[in-house]
């Protein structure tokens, strides 16, 4: 498996902790609406949902090292999630300021005893480690849930024998990070420092990466550093904490959020601007489909900020769009942080999360987001219309007459046109992508069937588009995704039931 392979298999297992943060988002922001004073100390009902999604922020760390070991084992197994905590249970105890202060002889009853020891074991317990962690049970899984011990042994066969190897291992690890961690911690803090010393600018510079990475999947690693504790940022966490977040120091009000607020005016205004553009200069007989997809998609970016469905109609075949597009994602998250019109999510930037933050303290001027968002509806549809026009551009419902009598005519797409039973679409793009003997691995994630195959050539791209797929991805000879929309985890596990 090729490196950008294998770091979409990583980006793709994020994921699963990330997919728990709307949990948390719901509980705080339900929890902020009903009282935002002093974390919701004057209300029972207010304390009660702003504590209980505070346990999950807080423990965010452990919760990346169970998701991402469970993520990225080959059969989504529970004992490789369960090699994840003993994992990072192990490192961050034999790594904890206690057990430093014990190895290098430090009396702990002597007040300042920590000021002895590196501060990078004060922050051992995050996301970074917990990635790390994650991937290592992983990995360990994957070559050794399959082993037979002698029949002595036999009860600590397979699966049970992957916690044990995991725990002997996480002691090495815990030997190694003793010397390597400080010089790791001080590079990632570093690193988070010459992005926060950046301001606004920095922001804007994330924005735009966060959106060129997205065709290969690999916005959810870049996204990790600024919105988790990788690199000292968290943005994410600090802003869901709120008021708490805030009394202990961490959160700084009109700053924290800053690598969120300004996806609001994109995803809830921006795209869809972009949508009617391609809308009003599809031809005359396609506007009937055009419109249907535009509005489908365009309501999934404004109320869940779900945008692939949408950045995707025009990616690939007009990508001077998506440069631009980036572009001005990148503008956007710059005048939001520089205004500090400041509101964060749990899950994206959609409505649904934006009234559900805009109780939070830290939520300032949230509201101006969305005149930022009127006027960036308006740039989207007059630079998307011009270009689109000027270059004759191929974007939805201006394809070439051959292109669309294909993609209607296309023998393997026909029954999908007949049919939304998920099974049925299963056994499809199974012929599509060259069977189950050219699948090595069957995952996906939100939108899309991420696929390793024997080889990529024997992926049939136009009649996966035929399909209904939005895009093929081919990432070297063994790398595919198929972009299908919000059915791709039903489809994926329907196609892992056939394989």
């Amino acid at each position: 498996m090729g490196i950008l392979a294998y770091m979409q298999r990583i980006g793709r297992s994020l994921m699963v902790p990330v997919a728990v943060l709307p949990a948390a988002a719901i509980l705080l922001g339900i929890g902020y609406w009903i009282n935002s004073v002093e974390w919701g100390a004057n209300s029972i009902a207010a304390t009660f949902l702003i504590k209980s999604g505070g346990a999950i922020i807080d423990n965010m760390p452990i919760l990346f090292a169970i998701g991402v070991a469970y993520g990225m084992s080959k059969d989504k197994d529970g004992a490789a999630a369960l090699s994840g905590l003993v994992g990072f249970l192990i490192i961050t105890t034999l790594l904890s300021p206690n057990s430093i202060a014990l190895f290098e002889g430090v009396d702990t009853s002597v007040d300042g005893w920590k000021t002895q020891i590196s501060p990078a074991f004060e922050k051992i317990n995050n996301q970074f480690i917990g990635i790390l962690v994650g991937i290592i049970s992983a990995e360990l899984y994957n070559k050794f849930s399959t082993v037979e011990l002698h029949k002595a042994l036999a009860f600590f066969s397979g699966k049970r024998l992957v916690p044990i190897i995991v725990s002997i291992v996480m002691l090495l690890i815990s030997v190694i990070f003793y010397f390597i961690w400080p010089i790791i911690f001080e590079a990632l803090v570093k690193f988070g420092e010459s992005i926060k010393n950046l301001g606004a600018s920095g922001a804007g510079v994330y924005g735009f990466f966060n959106r060129i990475l997205i065709p290969v999947g690999l916005h959810h690693a870049l996204n990790s550093v600024f919105w988790f504790d990788v690199a000292n940022i968290n943005d994410i966490p600090n802003f869901l904490a709120g008021q708490s977040a805030i009394d202990s120091g961490k959160a700084v009000v009109g700053i924290t959020g800053r690598y969120q607020a300004g996806f609001f005016p994109i995803m809830m205004f921006g795209l869809p601007g972009a949508a009617l553009a391609m809308y009003h200069t599809a031809k005359k007989g396609n506007k009937d489909k055009t419109a249907s997809i535009m509005l489908a998609a365009s309501f999934a970016a404004f109320f869940t900020g779900i945008t692939e469905p949408l950045e995707f109609a025009f990616m690939f075949v007009a990508p001077v769009l998506y440069v631009i597009h980036a572009i001005l994602t990148g503008i956007s998250l710059f005048i939001a942080a520089t205004m500090q019109w400041i509101c964060g999510f749990g899950f994206s930037a959609g409505l649904i999360d934006m009234l559900l933050q805009s109780g939070n303290p830290l939520a300032v001027h949230w509201y101006m987001l969305i005149l930022q968002g009127l006027v960036f509806f308006v740039v989207y549809y007059v630079a998307f219309r011009f270009i689109i026009v000027k270059f004759n551009l191929k974007t939805p419902g201006r394809e070439d007459e051959d292109s669309a009598a294909q993609s209607l005519t296309t023998d393997t797409a026909k029954p999908a046109q007949t049919t939304a039973d998920t099974t049925a679409l299963a056994e499809q793009y199974l012929a599509i992508v060259g069977g189950k003997e050219n699948l090595t691995n069957i995952d996906s994630c939100i939108t899309r069937l991420r696929l390793s195959v024997k080889d990529s050539d024997l992926v049939d791209e136009v009649a996966a588009k035929a399909l209904g797929a939005m895009a093929v991805i081919k990432l070297g000879k063994t790398g595919v995704q198929i972009v299908v929309g919000q059915q791709a985890e039903k489809i994926a596990d329907q196609m892992k039931k056939l394989v």
